[in-house]
């Protein structure tokens, strides 16, 4: 037994070891994970907490939530260990299965292939490399105990052992749950291979053992239909003739991928009119043929009928009857526990097939090898397409047609690399699916207004705000879009409109503030501030914003405070640590001015103009005991490279540090560099300084810069 845990523990590396290398992808790891400010912190007491009263991408699953912030918490944002903890997961529950078949059937070799089917199944990598069906991982971590201490409970009966059955079931509740289907699987279970019902009133005692079993999943239930977002609503919500023929034709697709799992993607789109009626009638004649044929069988081969019941009844909640998704007919994670039937009923059959002949025997041990190897590699090739989201939606662009939901998350991943005239193609292509698609509609606006193509954007805004006049991103982007186009007074209406229907949405706040601010209206900036601050008195952003722009009305004693609060409130704002510094400056408080300056490069180190900035205090300074020449060489070199040479200013900065530490004919030829340049770019500040700074530098004189 060991040499077969080892090997199912080997194969499982083989196929998913190699998620240790990849990345998150943006279907729902952002909100799970690596955008949920709450996930990302790690455990703790709050935490705990929150994660019992929140829903996660609408469903609730505290126990898993809490398994990624203890990932978040060992790991941080690397993805790699994340989903090596999904792997590991998925290996406890392939030997899991493998012991607790040999332990109810006493056969060894039947349940090591039903574990290693179950291990390396190509169906397996969306539950298994996608970090955010974690909650498939752990809920089957403890489906698989709850069976194995049902096992031991049914042998040596006792409280204690009844009493870990229900918490056992109850954590497996708490990780997802589609486990509520459990009771039923034991009943199953219960009939083949336990033998403990065989007439009514054998199955009456098994059943009334399981009622609080059977009371906890109907809580699941009702807790899980009543957090929101999960059920569709009634609008969406599909005809149920649709449904029901959806439901027929994707228990036989299952089937078909099970056997022949090619074409795999994530997702399959839904068919708003429904599958066509051949398909229905089909799939119909085939589900019923077989259920037929099985329970006629169900004394000589009772594994047969148990593993297809297991298969229907464990796939049930999630087959689209209760329709859970408005996008997807059926989904690969789903058959993470329920065809486990599937391959006990194969298994069984193949070993009942070969009993008593060695050829059979040793024919069924080759189609054995024959059937693994080949789905090992299969299973390696498709969890390949999880390695990044752009990988990912390419796949399922090349399995699927008419796949919003991948033309628009391949269109996110395009914007974020900088594709943007890609991202736009692909967004548009969306649309044409679902032209009601209100995040696409949406995103195609930003990307359109990142191209400079403000109109057609303000259009797109429009377009969602008719299919939903309250959206807060549409509202507030439309906004951003008109200041953008420099129509300030429309820009400011837009914003006034956002923050009537939703007055807690600072950013708007701050960025009316902003127009209010270009527009020379001050009373109602600084109220609009002020507002902000009662709103969120811990708004860094606003104490930013609100220090900048009383430093433009030369208030600089004013924004000073604002400033050195905004950095109290956020130590690592490296924006204000910058502004801060500024501010000291035109107030001429050197000292403070480096120091402001040196913490925002401690924070981010590549700021070009911050560099400059302090490497002119640092060469030029007249009190002798702040200058530091090589360190304002240092920092004007770097400067000028982030720059590459072409910025007058730093290069009138670097020929004032080289002259500092003694380098004069570096400052002279430096300084003529800078003049060329200020020459061509028609800076007329430069022009009148530098031919003066050269002729100090060619009588080895460094220059002093007193503020005024």
């Amino acid at each position: 037994m060991v040499g077969v845990c080892v090997l199912l523990v080997l194969a499982i590396a083989a196929v998913f070891g190699q998620t240790a290398r990849f990345d998150f992808v943006n279907y729902d790891d952002n909100e799970n994970v690596y955008e949920n400010r709450v996930v990302e912190k790690g455990l703790s007491s709050k935490a705990v907490g929150w994660a019992f009263t929140h829903p996660q991408t609408g469903n609730w699953i505290p126990l898993t939530t809490l398994s990624h912030m203890l990932d978040c918490q060992l790991f941080g944002l690397r993805a790699g260990g994340h989903h090596l903890v999904n792997v590991l997961w998925h290996a406890a529950n392939a030997v899991l299965l493998f012991l607790i078949l040999r332990q109810m059937t006493g056969s060894l070799w039947k349940s090591a292939l039903v574990a290693a089917v179950f291990a390396v199944h190509p169906l397996r990598a969306e539950s298994v490399a996608w970090v955010s069906e974690r909650k498939d991982v752990l809920s089957g971590f403890f489906f698989m105990l709850t069976i194995g201490a049902y096992v031991r409970q049914v042998r040596q009966p006792s409280r204690a052992g009844y009493l870990a059955v229900v918490m056992l079931f109850v954590l497996g509740l708490l990780a997802k749950s589609m486990v509520a289907t459990l009771p039923f699987a034991l009943l199953l279970l219960d009939y083949w291979p336990l033998g403990r019902w065989q007439g009514r009133q054998d199955f009456r005692r098994v059943v009334a053992e399981k009622i609080p079993l059977f009371g906890l999943a109907a809580g699941a239930c009702v807790a899980t239909a009543l957090v929101p977002g999960l059920i569709i609503t009634h609008a969406q919500r599909l005809p149920l003739l649709v449904r029901i023929g959806n439901a027929l034709v994707s228990y036989v697709v299952y089937l078909r991928q099970m056997i022949f799992p090619a074409g795999l993607a994530t997702p399959y789109p839904l068919v708003p009119s429904g599958q066509p009626l051949w398909r229905v009638g089909l799939a119909c004649i085939v589900l019923a043929s077989v259920t037929a044929a099985l329970i006629v069988w169900r004394k000589k081969r009772p594994c047969l009928l148990m593993g297809w019941l297991w298969y229907l009844v464990m796939l049930f909640p999630v087959i689209g009857i209760i329709q859970i998704s408005s996008d997807a007919a059926h989904a690969d994670r789903y058959t993470y526990l329920p065809e486990i039937g599937l391959a006990m009923a194969a298994a069984w059959a193949i070993g009942d097939w070969c009993a008593g002949s060695q050829p059979r025997r040793a024919l069924s041990a080759g189609l054995m090898i024959t059937a693994i190897g080949p789905l090992t590699v299969w299973g390696h090739i498709q969890t390949s397409h999880w390695r990044d989201s752009e990988s990912l939606w390419t796949r399922a662009l090349a399995c699927t047609s008419n796949n919003a939901i991948a033309h628009f998350n391949l269109a996110i991943t395009l914007a974020h690399h900088g594709k943007l005239p890609d991202a736009i193609e692909q967004y548009r292509k969306a649309l044409a699916i679902r032209p009601d698609y209100m995040e696409a509609l949406n995103n195609l606006g930003n990307a359109l207004a990142r191209t400079g193509q403000l109109d057609d954007a303000i259009d797109q805004y429009g377009k969602a705000l008719k299919i939903n006049p309250a959206s807060r991103l549409d509202l507030y982007d439309l906004a951003v879009a008109l200041a953008d186009k420099g129509k300030t007074d429309e820009a400011i209406a837009q914003y006034r409109k956002v923050l009537e229907r939703y007055p807690n949405f600072a950013e708007a706040r701050l960025n009316l503030n902003i127009l209010l601010g270009k527009s020379g209206r001050k009373e109602e900036n600084t109220a609009q501030y002020r507002k902000a601050l009662e709103i969120d008195p811990n708004d860094e952003k606003a104490e930013y914003d609100w220090g900048n722009a009383l430093a433009t009305e030369g208030k600089l004693g004013e924004a000073i405070a604002h400033l050195r609060r905004a950095v109290k409130i956020k130590p690592d704002y490296a924006k204000a640590c910058s502004a801060l510094g500024l501010v000291f400056f035109q107030k001429g408080d050197i000292k403070e001015a480096i120091d402001s300056w040196q913490q925002a490069l401690e924070l981010k180190p590549d700021q070009a103009d911050v560099q400059n900035n302090l490497a002119w205090l640092l060469a030029t300074s007249p009190d002798a005991s702040l200058r530091q020449g090589a360190q304002a060489v240092a920092l004007a070199e770097r400067a000028n490279q982030l720059n590459g040479s072409t910025n007058a200013a730093v290069l009138h900065t670097l020929a004032a540090a080289c002259a500092e530490t003694g380098r004069y004919r570096d400052a002279i030829a430096t300084a003529r560099r800078a003049l060329e340049l200020a020459v061509a770019q028609k800076n007329d500040d430069l022009m009148a300084k530098l031919p003066k700074e050269i002729k100090l530098y060619e009588a080895n004189t460094p220059i002093r810069d007193v503020p005024q």
